[in-house]
């Protein structure tokens, strides 16, 4: 069976911790070998973000938690890689 090596999140979460922190403590999950958080809407009360991490045999239960634990909480899993290498998209024809 193929293992995961990419994983893209839409998240909720608090203010606090700020992107920065959040996205370092995700990093910091045991099989996440990197991660980015960028922020794709603001609210008064929670903001946003889609979180990417990359490794060689990424744990979701393990990166899930780890967002859990921090108050967020996943909306959707928007992108998965799975296999020896990741497949980069390349826009085609139908894409418009």
């Amino acid at each position: 069976m193929a293992d995961a090596r990419r994983i893209v999140l839409d998240v909720l979460k608090p203010h606090d911790p700020p992107l920065r922190k959040f996205t370092e403590h995700i990093a910091d999950a045991e099989t996440v070998d990197a991660a980015t958080g960028s922020l794709i809407e603001l609210d008064q009360e929670v903001q946003n973000v889609k979180i990417t991490v990359e490794g060689t045999a990424l744990d979701y239960v393990a990166i899930e938690e780890s967002i859990e634990n921090l108050g967020g909480t996943v909306h959707s899993v928007d992108q998965v890689a799975y296999g020896e290498y990741i497949v980069e998209d390349h826009r085609t024809l139908q894409d418009g």
